[in-house]
């Protein structure tokens, strides 16, 4: 039986297409629903609908309730205030070499947000011809701890980035760092698949092998503030709800 082009189209996934939160259901899901892959595409829309309604709060707190830590990087801040979430793909470089972000952006896989750490404040790895080619690449965000320029750009970008500080200056594309490699910041060791969500609050970061557990957790600490914020429009206080009164 021959396949016309029609068929094709109406057969193909609208992979934008969004739930109502209320409709929501995370069962059976898992990190890698965080990409189509062709079977899971009740989950990837599911899940892709969830993490849009969702916040870094939420995520740090269910994961303090299973894992008694916040998973936050303190010193990773919003450059342009724009929501991310994925897979890491890990780098690691000098801040005199910016070459090496240029191979990780070839290395990472579609929908995957690169972490990049640097040795040092000294020089910015990251600016506007890079966030381009991530962009064109697939790559969904990048975070630097260390610097990035070209703010005047970075500022107006529809590509979410994230960095401890900002410089004029930078080095050479010299790619001398590593890539997917474990990193150990602020005492907390990342591994490359682990999963990172950022927005205007901060930056979360989840072990891989809690990610199923964090965001059905997640699910319901998002239920219990939204049934709370009703109770409160009804007129009762903070101090009622939380029984201080």
């Amino acid at each position: 039986m021959s396949i016309k082009p029609q068929d094709l189209l109406n057969n193909k996934k609208d992979l934008e297409k969004r739930i109502k939160f209320e409709d929501i259901s995370l069962n059976d899901i898992s990190i890698d629903d965080l990409s189509y892959g062709g079977n899971n595409y009740n989950q990837y829309i599911n899940l892709s609908s969830f993490l849009e309604n969702v916040s870094t709060c939420q995520i740090s707190d269910a994961f303090n309730e299973i894992a008694h830590r916040s998973g936050v990087l303190y010193n990773l801040k919003s450059i342009n205030n724009l929501k991310t979430w994925g897979k890491i793909t890990t780098v690691k470089t000098n801040s005199d070499d910016w070459g090496t972000i240029t191979v990780a952006i070839d290395e990472a896989n579609d929908g995957d947000v690169l972490l990049v750490e640097t040795s040092d404040m000294d020089a910015a790895i990251w600016g506007e011809l890079a966030s381009t080619c991530a962009k064109n690449n697939g790559v969904k965000a990048t975070l630097v701890y260390g610097c990035v320029r070209d703010l005047d750009a970075l500022l107006t970008m529809d590509y979410p980035i994230f960095a401890c500080g900002f410089r004029p200056n930078a080095g050479k594309p010299l790619g001398l760092g590593e890539i997917n490699s474990d990193l150990v910041l602020e005492s907390m060791k990342i591994s490359p698949g682990d999963f990172l969500y950022g927005d205007e609050t901060g930056v979360v970061i989840i072990p891989k092998e809690y990610f199923t557990q964090v965001m059905e957790k997640t699910l319901e600490i998002k239920i219990k503030e939204k049934n709370i914020a009703d109770i409160l429009n009804s007129g009762k206080s903070l101090s009622q709800v939380v029984g201080l009164r």
